[in-house]
């Protein structure tokens, strides 16, 4: 009797605790529901439809592709868009990798401010909305703060490639000085992408065991060497996840003209080119990030217990 009733308490406690975890996530399928899904696939609809204000509510007309027609062939800007933040991240993405990789391998080393140094690189993290990135990258005239124009001389993205012209390199070749260029005004851009791969890549080399430091030490490798074959075969699955963040935080930047470009049809009040746009973008961004990981995944190193 006292044992089908200690039961009966058991089970009833299992079930309050049930009811706590499904009460905790209810509120987030509550606004999945509302803020997401429902949003998700009204924008679905739309793509296919032209959508029009009147009486206080939406209304459709079902046109079938010719939004995605119009997109691709009509619209003036989305296709160079699209075309020019693609080349953008192509390029941009494995100098965003390298740089923060480097960055991590530094911050992990003892060294005096080390705390500080992580602390500064991981900053842009912190401030990184729209308007302060375009203010301390210069644009100031987009937040109507054009007074200011003295405090964003002290980021100007603009001083390596001043000084690789004053050494000659620009004299190079025409794409050799484009490309150097296009770099070095970016340089900033670069750092502020790099705080949470820096973070990722800080985590994964802190659990490389020391055994393998004094291993190598006792085998006499080289730095050089222990770098390709200790630290670089622990932080290649990171590699992947920072790749697709970065690509993924690529085509979601405040200054990324495309998404620019979606949002200004949708205050324009055309919601179904708008909701096109959006959805050939999505289309083009999973598709980029299913590649990336399927080239990638191959060259990448797992450990197998």
């Amino acid at each position: 009797m006292a044992a089908n009733t200690a039961k009966r308490h058991k089970l009833s406690y299992e079930k309050r605790k049930a009811l706590y975890g499904y009460g905790f996530i209810g509120l987030w399928l509550l606004g999945t529901l509302f803020f997401f899904l429902i949003p998700l696939v009204k924008s679905f609809w739309y793509s296919f439809n032209e959508v029009s204000i009147g009486e206080g509510k939406m209304i459709t007309t079902f046109v079938g592709l010719d939004k995605y027609s119009f997109v691709l062939n009509a619209d003036p800007n989305y296709t160079t868009y699209l075309k020019n933040m693609l080349l953008e991240t192509l390029w941009k993405t494995p100098l965003v990798l390298i740089f923060s990789l480097f960055i991590a391998v530094i911050l992990n080393q003892k060294f005096r401010g080390r705390t500080l140094a992580r602390a500064i690189f991981f900053l842009p993290v912190i401030i990184a909305t729209g308007p302060v990135y375009k203010i301390i990258n210069g644009d100031m005239s987009s937040t109507g703060n054009t007074g200011a124009s003295q405090f964003s001389t002290m980021f100007s993205t603009d001083l390596v490639g001043e000084l690789l012209q004053f050494l000659g390199i620009y004299g190079l070749s025409d794409n050799m000085s484009t490309m150097i260029s296009t770099v070095a005004d970016n340089i900033f851009g670069i750092v502020w992408a790099s705080g949470i791969q820096i973070l990722i890549f800080l985590a994964a080399l802190q659990n490389i065991p020391p055994s393998a430091r004094e291993a190598a030490q006792v085998e006499g490798a080289t730095a050089w060497e222990y770098f390709w074959k200790i630290t670089f075969p622990y932080v290649s699955p990171f590699i992947l996840a920072n790749l697709i963040f970065t690509v993924i935080d690529s085509f979601t930047s405040p200054t990324n003209t495309v998404m620019g470009r979606i949002l200004a049809m949708k205050e324009d009040w055309k919601f179904g080119e708008a909701s096109a746009m959006a959805w050939i973008y999505f289309a083009i961004v999973l598709a980029a990030i299913g590649l990336v990981t399927f080239i990638v995944n191959k060259f990448i190193y797992y450990e197998v217990d």
